[in-house]
Parts: C-alpha cells; sequence; structure tokens
C-alpha cells in the first residue's frame, strides 16, 4: 500500500497539466527568448540597478543571438513618511518601488505584454543620519531585485506561450 500512494500522486501530478517554464534546459522557448531581450535604457540609480538585475537575470541561456524583444520599463519610486514620534519627527519610512513594462517583438513592433510589477519595504528611522539613508538604498538595492525577479517570472510565461 506504501509503494501504490507515491505511484497515484505521482500520475496526479502529470496529468494536472504543469509544465516547467525552463523545462528543456537551454533548449527551451523561454530561455532562449530570454536570451533575445534588449533592456532598453532606465534614468536614475534605481533605473541602473534594474537593468542590471534584469540582464544578470535574462542572459541565463547566453546571448548567442541578435536581440529579438525589447523590454521597455518606466520606474516609480516613491519614499513616505509612515510614524510620527513624540517630537514629531518620522520613525518609520515605505519605500515602494513599481515598474511598468513592456515586451516589444522588434520583427512588427507589437506589444506582447504589457503588465506591471511593485514591491514594498518599511525602513526604521534612526537618530543617525548616514544610518537612515545607508537603509533606504539597501532597500532600494532588495526592491529592485524582487521586482526583477517578478518581471523576468512574467515575460518568461508570455515567451513560453508565444513559441
Amino acid at each position: 500500500m506504501r509503494a501504490v500512494f507515491p505511484l497515484l500522486a505521482l500520475a496526479a501530478l502529470t496529468a494536472c497539466g504543469l509544465q516547467p517554464v525552463y523545462g528543456g534546459g537551454a533548449k527551451s522557448a523561454a530561455v532562449q527568448g530570454l536570451g533575445a531581450i534588449q533592456v532598453s535604457d532606465i534614468p536614475g540609480r534605481e533605473g541602473w540597478l534594474m537593468g542590471n538585475a534584469l540582464r544578470d537575470r535574462l542572459s541565463i541561456g547566453g546571448r548567442n543571438t541578435a536581440p529579438r524583444y525589447r523590454l521597455d520599463i518606466r520606474l516609480d519610486d516613491q519614499l513616505e513618511g509612515l510614524g510620527l514620534l513624540n517630537d514629531d519627527t518620522i520613525g518609520r519610512e515605505r519605500r515602494t518601488l513599481r515598474a511598468r513594462y513592456q515586451l516589444v517583438d522588434l520583427t512588427d513592433d507589437t506589444i506582447l505584454l504589457d503588465a506591471t510589477a511593485g514591491s514594498d519595504a518599511g525602513i526604521d528611522v534612526v537618530s543617525s543620519e548616514y544610518a537612515t539613508i545607508a537603509a533606504e538604498q539597501s532597500a532600494l538595492e532588495r526592491l529592485t531585485q524582487e521586482v526583477a525577479d517578478r518581471i523576468v517570472t512574467r515575460v518568461s510565461l508570455t515567451l513560453r506561450k508565444e513559441q
């Protein structure tokens, strides 16, 4: 009986229709498509961080083909004070990074994907201004990594459906 249950579970899993995005390794449609994406320049420090994070993730299969797609991104980086202390100073901040992105097919300039991704982080404001600025910058670096992961996941799914 113990041997039958894992076999039934395995059979049920294969029948559910789930397929790995990167199934087939470097030859898969998603990996080939990711390697053919050119990331447009994004202005500002947050744009530089986002561009680097995306290029790192998009080069998983290597870049051996001419760009077939272009990824256009507009970032919205907000830093707002949340908590007020007894002396009317801010005790907590929230940094929010949102990205509106479009995946464009360069062969005919059609937009294959138009979506948004975002994340936010809480920051404690401490008495040291340097520590607070360092925390704000660290939060921005983490947020660009998270948002880049979300963008690449969504783009991978779109490319898998296209091919």
